[in-house]
């Protein structure tokens, strides 16, 4: 048995090493964690005692399989409740988070399974994240970036890079949810900022970092 902080060292270990910018290192735990290095070390030799990291000092941290299969099951769990809870008892995207992390320790893999049959064994959250089957398996991850369209394309959102609730407040204010139709009508040269037209009704102009951090499906 392990213990709810040891959970969000592993899911916080797995998250690192699947950003292909980052490493797992110690001080980069500690910044994800928001508490000291020290607290780190002594967590990663409990965590290595326990086999569920590989772990030598200076180096990037690394989950054994075990630790792995620990990390997925958590995350597994959190993005299905998140689904419940836009879904089923319309939180907004923005509120989930937080549930979901307490959530996400419920222990009981009956109670998980059924929840996902409940869900009817649904494939991203609603962030547009990828969820994990019950053998630990992800559905192909989102790529496509709105910034990646050019001027007259028509797209759809499916997803989004960047979930802070403040982003996720914003979409919210230019009416941009998941499914949400956009147009692109001028991209600026200058700094790639867009000029869109949202579910073919209101115009509203993004920064290319807005644009960097919405996932879209190409409209055939």
């Amino acid at each position: 048995m392990i213990s709810l902080t040891e959970e969000n060292y592993l899911k916080a270990i797995y998250s690192l090493n699947a950003d292909s910018a980052l490493t797992a290192s110690t001080n980069a735990i500690a910044e994800k964690m928001e508490t000291k290095a020290s607290s780190v070390s002594d967590m990663l030799k409990r965590l290595k005692e326990k086999k569920l990291i590989n772990y030598k000092k200076y180096q990037a941290v690394t989950l054994t399989k075990d630790g792995e299969k620990i990390a997925v099951s958590i995350i597994r769990k959190h993005r299905l409740w998140e689904y419940f809870l836009v879904n089923h008892l319309k939180f907004g995207w923005e509120e989930v988070h937080e549930i979901a992390e307490q959530l996400e320790h419920i222990q009981s893999p009956k109670l998980t399974n059924k929840l996902e049959e409940f869900l009817d064994y649904p494939k991203f959250d609603p962030h547009g994240d990828p969820i994990p089957d019950r053998n630990g398996k992800f559905p192909i991850e989102l790529s496509d970036t709105l910034a990646d369209c050019t001027k007259k394309q028509t797209v759809t959102v499916i997803g989004v890079k960047e979930d802070s609730v403040e982003f996720l407040r914003y979409l919210d204010q230019l009416s941009i949810q998941l499914g949400s139709q956009l147009t692109i009508d001028a991209i600026n040269d200058f700094d790639q900022s867009m000029e869109l037209t949202i579910n073919q009704t209101s115009k509203h102009h993004i920064s290319q970092e807005v644009s960097k951090n919405l996932f879209i499906k190409i409209k055939a």
